[in-house]
């Protein structure tokens, strides 16, 4: 793989984020790694958030924009807008309140050289609102393969890109916790995911923001095990008493 050869396609949706846009999309620009296009996609935002990105558009033709009929009130659609016009060969995603280190693309595209390898992830750490760092480092493992991501969402969506020349577009479906289903998705047929082990991100902890509300979670996870991969009972149970481990350690940080 040659150095900044391939693509990278970077998706962000965004509903009334212009308060943290701009930092957003300057962690992009200060990208080791050039070869990139971020499209942004909104969604039917009501701040200036338009304005914002329509400044940076006019000023780096890699930035692209792209918006929703209406607003649809996930991320799920925007995305896979985003997807759909993705012309890189890796997808990356990064919402419009989160922040990239600058190295995080030139250290993770070099493990696609392994052909097992399918998606490429980090370890990131939690910020406030307000955008201070405490050192609340979110570790994952080293690598995952699909049985062991049913026991957890490892994969921080912000810091994870996965290879379509190897899997293909897979779009995100219908599901809460859909980056997840995505993750199981791309793993099912017999890919792994690696972890650089490198702090490559920013997730920006707000308050009201729906990953913060956990009771939800673990009733769409169950959803997740039962409905969508269609496990048996005592497997659901099983897996599910996983998640529930890893998600209380995950949230204390």
């Amino acid at each position: 793989m040659d150095n900044q050869k391939d693509l990278v396609s970077i998706i962000t949706p965004n509903y009334n984020c212009a308060c943290f846009l701009s930092q957003t999309i300057e962690s992009v620009i200060a990208q080791t790694y050039k070869n990139w296009e971020l499209l942004i996609i909104d969604d039917c935002s009501t701040d200036n958030s338009i304005d914002i990105i329509e400044k940076y558009i006019n000023k780096d033709i890699r930035i692209k924009l792209f918006k929703t009929k209406c607003n649809s009130g996930s991320p799920i659609e925007p995305r896979n807008i985003g997807i759909q016009n993705a012309h890189g060969r890796f997808i990356a995603f990064l919402d419009s309140d989160d922040l990239w280190l600058p190295y995080k693309l030139e250290r993770q595209i070099p493990f696609f050289n392994n052909v097992n390898v399918v998606i490429i992830y980090s370890n990131y750490e939690k910020i406030t609102d307000t955008g201070e760092r405490k050192n609340r480092i979110i570790k994952a493992p080293k690598k995952i393969c699909y049985k062991q991501l049913l026991k957890s969402n490892y994969i921080g969506c912000l810091t994870a890109m996965y290879d379509v020349s190897k899997s293909g577009k897979v779009y995100f479906l219908d599901f809460c916790h859909e980056d997840y289903v995505l993750w199981l998705t791309i793993l099912r047929v017999g890919y792994i995911a690696i972890n650089t082990n490198t702090i490559e991100a920013l997730y920006r902890e707000r308050k009201g923001a729906l990953s913060s509300k956990k009771i939800k979670v673990l009733k769409w996870q169950w959803v997740i095990y039962h409905d969508y991969l269609k496990l048996s009972i005592f497997n659901s149970i099983y897996y599910f008493s996983f998640y529930v481990v890893n998600a209380f350690f995950k949230y204390i940080k």
